[in-house]
């Protein structure tokens, strides 16, 4: 059975979006949290940054490495998970809910991205 939701796209760097009509939901995936182990620091952008695919729009630390955050769609972020900033292990115990990361306006449909099959696939290539 598949731990990633099917209702989401999914980038190659391991974010993934939840399109709500004109705005998209972005967060890192299961697998990309497992890689990181302990999330400690999530640094995000402010609210009316304009990102473009394959944009990093912040960071995100754990005990074991740190890594870039890359966007998977276009558009401006209209809402920032400031929950993240007192909790930001949310993004290891609910990935794809309570740790999510922004809220993007989206400029042009999304482009690129996976479903939940093709990203399974992909993972199991990838080393953790």
């Amino acid at each position: 059975m598949s731990k990633n939701p099917a209702d989401l796209l999914y980038s190659k760097s391991h974010e993934w979006a939840r399109l709500e009509g004109e705005e998209a939901v972005i967060g890192i995936t299961a697998f990309a949290q497992e890689s990181l182990g302990d999330i400690t620091y999530v640094e995000l952008p402010p609210t009316g940054d304009e990102l473009a695919v394959e944009q990093e729009f912040g960071s995100i630390e754990s005990v074991k490495a740190a890594s870039d955050l890359f966007s998977p769609v276009s558009g401006a972020v209209v809402a920032v998970n400031t929950a993240l900033e007192d909790a930001p292990e949310k993004c290891n115990s609910d990935p794809y809910g309570e740790g999510w990361l922004i809220r993007v306006k989206l400029a042009e449909k999304p482009q690129g991205l996976m479903d939940a099959a093709a990203y399974e696939a992909f993972c199991a290539t990838e080393e953790h």
